[in-house]
């Protein structure tokens, strides 16, 4: 199950020419997208567009019934390669993911369509995940759009001007025969706001037709000559139509005074700021809060804001810069290619204006407004000082007050089915040392940070097996982890097939969660739950066998430890060579919440019995040891202060966020910890007889606790 449902507001997607949308930016670009004619969708799922794969998913129905074919790729290079079908048919084609990750996976099929061009419109939606959110190296699209001369938009952060995007990058496309990346970050995805709808538009050419109708044209495939033609018709053909259909459309957006005696502002000559722009929201908010703009764009500096991002257009920059004394350049990340380009620009047509980038603005890390109202003012302060904000004063409070704040490190959520295989590891380590641990994209990675400390390196997602294969140390065995999405992904050809071709004598954990949990619970080939419009069902462990595993071990149930340590004992210790893959599966308990809290709560409105499991610890009889903690980490388990007072270390909780998933128990049962674990049943609306139950033991318990109380007086006289 995903994440999120996103049934109801795919009625949304319905809303014909005039009505007013409203709703999510990934919701806003499935209408644009629909508004566009397009023929198919395919993707795979990742921060920040997961949501999209869910919205295009749940509009299934609504899809098919355009003509729309839609897949949930099984990875990024399956999704670039459904690109092949604009090639030689005029078909309107979207394909998403996230960046850069997605796009290193499928850098391949997107050279091959770069290099032999496009018939039909072809547009890659990409989630730019670069800044404060990521939880990917630091890395922009803007690379990979010079690299195979891709064009690249990066729309103002308004469902307007994203819809308008997405249909401009068709139109884009088809009039250059270019591939178009469209990249959105993560504020763009989940901003809220409203547009004029339009119709959807039914491919006049589908898929179908396409496939009745086989075309062939030699010149657009990647071989000798034709090969080399296409780099000549990239820069001869393909970049000035580009260049000619953004200027004559205007994509690129100007604001603030421009033209005339208003080209510069009030300040000390002429200045003027180029932005990105998935940039402009933010710089209008850094201007705002200096007084040089307002709430509605109304800046007293001209802004040339880059919709286009790649190319540049020549005119446009050149009629910009012209007359002014230094322009302000914003762009996010190094190398500063957009820097770059601007000053070759400004000397191929010997105009003088200074670019200012990098001196004022930080190299790396991402152009929050305050990051760029403080570049902004040492901008000014240099160019135009008259209108430029006073020297912020230096103010050690901030700093002081955020060092009091706790650190709070990622980690694996309450209950999480991850944390006992880990555990597991932590145990066998304290019998044969450690491993070195390859690790993988997805949750488990969390096990790098404390209270675990294990994993050496990560390579990419389902290469955890890859990574470990050049590890083969004399009576010691490498330790690979990887998901179950990265498994299908790519780990059963790179990873598992890898180590069975070389016989690599390596252990390989998959964690089988039931779904794709890391990427927000999408369906894959061995999810458990039926999908009517995909295939599951399909063991991993069937998968290992059929590529050649011998040694595999399934563990149905992560939470018991001490199966775990035990089979990865084994898998360490056998004499038989080869590679060990163990499936380790249990259903991700935040999904599972997500499911189960709504029917709980239904329950109990309609006062019908209601049973939760916890887990708590019995303070008499903790000896706070704490290493229950240390084996475990999860964050319901916490310490308190001893109630003894003749004991000075405090002794564990467990407090209400418990989901009763038992791992504190199994924890303390496998590593032979002290039995002050207990579980608990809270029911709700109890019937008669649990009431009358509870009346009996409470009874009971209160006749042990007085004669107990009588017994101590009388021993202490």
């Amino acid at each position: 199950m995903a994440e999120r449902s996103f049934k109801k507001e795919v009625e949304k997607l319905k809303l014909g020419a005039g009505e007013r949308f409203e709703g999510e930016g990934i919701l806003a670009v499935t209408k644009a997208l629909l508004q566009s004619g397009v023929a198919y969708v395919g993707g795979y799922q990742g921060s920040p567009i997961s949501h999209l794969m869910d919205v295009f998913a749940d509009a299934n129905d609504l899809l098919a019934g355009l003509d729309v074919h839609f897949e949930a790729s099984a990875s990024e290079a399956t999704a670039a390669a459904m690109l092949a079908a604009s090639v030689n048919y005029p078909l309107r084609g979207a394909v998403a993911w996230k960046s850069v990750v997605g796009t290193n996976v499928a850098s391949d099929a997107l050279s091959n369509i770069a290099s032999g061009g496009v018939r039909g419109g072809a547009l890659v939606i990409v989630g730019e995940d670069y800044g404060e959110g990521s939880s990917i190296m630091q890395e922009r699209t803007h690379a990979f759009a010079m690299k195979s001369q891709m064009w690249l938009l990066d729309p103002r952060p308004n469902l307007p001007s994203i819809v308008d995007m997405v249909e401009r990058g068709f139109q884009l496309s088809e009039a250059s025969n270019t591939p178009v990346m469209l990249e959105l970050r993560v504020r763009s995805c989940h901003l809220t706001g409203e547009f004029t709808a339009k119709d959807n538009i039914r491919p006049e050419f589908t898929v179908s037709d396409a496939a009745a109708n086989p075309q062939r044209d030699t010149d657009r495939i990647v071989l000798p000559p034709a090969n080399f033609l296409h780099e000549v018709e990239k820069v001869e053909r393909r970049w000035p139509a580009a260049i000619e259909f953004i200027r004559e459309n205007r994509l690129n957006e100007w604001f603030g005074p421009q033209g005339g005696d208003d080209r510069g502002t009030e300040g000390d000559g002429a200045i003027g700021i180029i932005v990105q722009g998935g940039l402009y929201n933010n710089l209008n908010r850094a201007l705002e809060l200096i007084g040089l703009s307002d709430s509605f764009g109304n800046s007293r500096i001209p802004i040339y804001c880059l919709n286009v991002t790649y190319p540049l257009i020549p005119d446009e920059v050149r009629d910009f810069c012209l007359g002014k004394k230094a322009v302000l350049v914003l762009e996010e990340g190094q190398p500063e290619f957009i820097e770059h380009e601007l000053n070759t620009l400004m000397r191929r047509s010997d105009i003088q204006t200074r670019i200012v980038g990098k001196d004022p603005m930080p190299r790396a890390g991402e152009y929050t407004a305050q990051v760029i109202r403080d570049g902004l003012g040492s901008f000014l302060r240099d160019w135009a000082p008259d209108i430029a904000p006073q020297q912020p004063r230096s103010d050690p409070l901030p700093a002081e007050a955020a060092a009091q704040i706790p650190g709070r490190p990622a980690g694996f959520c309450t209950g999480c089915p991850e944390r006992p295989i880990f555990t597991a590891m932590k145990l066998v380590e304290r019998e044969l040392g450690p491993s070195h641990v390859s690790a993988d994209i997805g949750c488990h990675l969390f096990s790098i940070l404390p209270p675990f400390n294990i994993g050496n390196t990560t390579m990419g997602y389902g290469l955890g097996a890859a990574g470990a294969s050049a590890f083969k140390p004399k009576d010691k065995r490498a330790i690979a982890i990887m998901g179950d999405g990265g498994f299908w992904h790519n780990g059963l050809t790179s990873g598992i097939g890898n180590a069975v071709f070389n016989k690599d004598d390596t252990v390989t954990l998959i964690v089988d969660n039931g779904y794709s949990a890391a990427t927000g619970g999408q369906d894959i080939l061995s999810s458990r739950a039926e999908n009517k419009a995909r295939t599951t069902q399909h063991p991993i462990e069937r998968a290992v066998r059929g590529v050649g595993g011998k040694w595999v071990r399934s563990v149905n149930r992560t939470y018991d430890v001490a199966r775990m340590r035990d089979t990865l004992r084994e898998a360490l210790t056998t004499p038989e060579k080869g590679p060990k893959v163990i499936v380790a599966s249990s259903e991700c308990m935040l999904n599972r919440q997500r499911r189960e809290k709504p029917l709980k709560k239904k329950a109990l409105k309609d006062g019908k019995r209601v049973v939760r499991e916890r887990f708590g610890v019995d303070p008499d009889t903790c000896t706070g040891d704490h290493s229950c903690i240390r084996l475990s980490g999860c964050p319901s388990l916490s310490i308190r202060p001893n109630p003894d007072p003749l004991r000075q270390d405090p002794v564990a909780h467990v407090d209400n966020s418990c989901v009763g998933c038992g791992l504190c128990g199994e924890v303390s049962h496998a590593a032979v910890l002290c039995p002050s674990f207990y579980k608990a049943q809270l029911v709700s609306n109890p019937g008669r007889w649990e009431r009358l139950v509870h009346k009996v033991r409470q009874a009971v318990i209160s006749m042990l606790q007085g004669w107990d109380g009588r017994a101590r007086a009388a021993r202490a006289f």
